[in-house]
């Protein structure tokens, strides 16, 4: 094994150690902005991702030039890494000094930074596109198939994570209402039982006082039925 697989192999093990429960994922998209630049041999790399709102937001950067060049493309709404996360492909541009370049804003920018050319790889699992990685270079010339093929895995390999994280957060979110639900069901028939007897009605005579109540007085229905149990409440039958 050659030193850049060894390197490529360690990457990769490294950004899935940080994988876990509970991982930080700007520190994530950090280091996967860091690594991109190291062996894709590119300058600078960006990193954008959608919000809940569907608009791309700089998450990450190698370096201060391209965090400004990135803001600038959000701001101006032009340049390659909205038409990689349009697209959902791939966009490179050679040589942002000829004269020809669709983001004439976004490539003012880069070129007084310094750099010549742009290569930009969709954050795509599927049919959805969640961002998009955008690599800088110094020098001028397209990237290499096989520096392409390894950059599209990196994406690619983020996306998996985070896209994995946002089901697991998705997942406890469900799971806490639906838990939150059960607890509220036993606290009711909790509270039915205890007015039933303290009454002397039946158990649906008991759940529809405490329903008037709750609706006469527009509360929530369990926390009524917290008051009954914790004595704090005193009911009469209607």
């Amino acid at each position: 094994m050659s030193t850049s697989d060894r390197r490529v192999r360690e990457v990769f093990i490294e950004l899935s150690d940080t994988l876990v429960a509970d991982f930080d994922i700007i520190d994530f998209l950090d280091r996967l902005a860091a690594r991109c630049s190291e062996l894709l041999n590119v300058t600078s790399c960006g990193i954008l991702l959608v919000d809940h709102h569907g608009a791309l937001n700089l998450v990450a950067a190698s370096s201060e030039q391209a965090r400004l060049i990135e803001l600038g493309q959000l701001q101006n709404l032009q340049g390659p890494c909205l038409d990689a996360f349009g697209s959902g492909r791939p966009v490179q541009y050679a040589d942002l000094r000829d004269g020809n370049s669709p983001w004439p804003d976004f490539t003012a920018a880069a070129v007084d930074a310094g750099y010549v050319s742009v290569q930009a790889l969709p954050m795509r699992l599927r049919d959805t596109t969640i961002g998009a990685v955008n690599l800088f270079s110094r020098q001028a010339g397209p990237l290499t198939d096989d520096t392409i093929v390894l950059g599209q895995a990196l994406a690619d390999a983020a996306t998996i994570g985070i896209v994995h994280q946002r089901a697991l957060a998705r997942q406890e979110i469900v799971t806490e209402q639906l838990q939150s639900a059960l607890n509220s069901r036993i606290l009711i028939e909790q509270a039915k039982g205890y007015l039933s007897h303290r009454l002397g009605i039946g158990v649906d005579e008991a759940f529809a006082v405490m329903r008037t109540y709750a609706r006469s007085n527009n509360r929530r229905l369990t926390d009524v039925a917290t008051e009954v149990v914790q004595g704090r409440l005193t009911l009469a039958a209607g």
